[in-house]
């Protein structure tokens, strides 16, 4: 009972009443005059897909910064929703419009979800192909292939754990040259991050009681579990949480925090006493509130904000 609460406070605290669950967003829609074009990740059909309606399509919604005010950084939003759906207004929309407004390039990741039959790690096909797609594309984005921000909440700050702990190297050879180019992010920022989604403890959200893999769990959670990958070579990160969410513990993201320590891999945190998970970029709360104005002093320092200037060498 305990189980089922927590996942009916998940989605509602992850999808607010007016963000229910939207239709797929459509490769080719493009909105010239708002800046906003959608692609498909892939030119065919999506690896392992199950058929051709929308929700087995992953795409990139792309958003444009203010002409003159580029800064030549892209980020990639990757929005949570339990991996049953996609709170794409509050940890979305707003959050591309946010980096925008900043001079970024943003795009937000449309994966496949789980409650579709997209098990891990199908998610995280599409979270690598999507930093492939900008990296491989930078120079037609006007943006520097190695000022690539990976952005996720909730379910999507585990993906987006996920793609800086298994990320591919691209090959070379491959005849497709965005499989030529790395998937890993360059930096990453987690906001409550579900770290430890694959668990068979279903005293908090569990993927695998949403998704009745119990009886694979151990093997899920061994292949991830993104603090179980952490090395040097995972990109720095901002991670913020608060004390008293109740969907996703504090401790989960405090054991990535740990494994980024250990690894030697530079980390700022943000710890609040208070808030609701979900939050996106604030709630109200005169604290909490103040953690976008601590990610852009950040990201600034990571020399994300100038155009001419260089970010630290992971």
């Amino acid at each position: 009972m305990k189980s089922t609460l927590l996942f009916l406070a998940a989605l509602t605290l992850s999808a607010p009443a007016q963000d229910k669950p939207s239709p797929c967003a459509i490769p080719g829609n493009n909105n010239d005059f708002l800046s906003i074009q959608t692609i498909r990740l892939w030119p065919g059909d999506a690896p392992q897909s199950h058929g051709k309606a929308c929700t087995d399509i992953p795409t990139l919604t792309l958003f444009a910064p203010q002409p003159g005010h580029e800064n030549g950084s892209a980020v990639i939003v990757f929005p949570g929703g339990a991996y049953t759906h996609l709170a794409g207004n509050v940890e979305g929309r707003q959050v591309a419009d946010w980096f925008t407004a900043r001079g970024f390039r943003a795009f937000i990741l449309t994966y496949r979800l789980s409650s579709d039959g997209y098990i891990l790690p199908i998610p995280l096909l599409d979270a690598r192909r999507a930093i492939q797609t900008v990296r491989a594309q930078a120079s037609a984005y006007s943006i520097n292939p190695n000022h690539i921000v990976v952005i996720g909440f909730s379910a999507g700050g585990h993906l987006a754990a996920l793609s800086g702990t298994q990320f591919t190297p691209g090959d070379p050879t491959a005849p497709d040259p965005i499989d030529r180019v790395s998937s890993r992010p360059d930096f990453l920022v987690l906001g409550y991050p579900w770290i430890g989604a694959i668990s068979s403890d279903t005293s908090h959200l569990s993927y695998c009681k949403l998704f009745n893999l119990m009886d694979r769990c151990e093997a899920l959670r061994l292949d991830y579990s993104p603090d179980l990958f952490v090395t040097k070579d995972t990109p720095r990160t901002f991670w913020y949480h608060t004390f008293d969410d109740e969907t996703v513990p504090i401790e989960q993201g405090l054991r990535f925090y740990q494994a980024l320590l250990k690894a030697g891999v530079p980390v700022e945190a943000h710890l609040f006493a208070t808030g609701p998970h979900g939050n996106g970029l604030g709630r109200g709360d005169a604290a909490l509130d103040q953690w976008p104005n601590l990610l852009e002093t950040w990201l600034r320092a990571q020399g994300l904000m100038t155009a001419d200037k260089h970010p630290p060498q992971n």
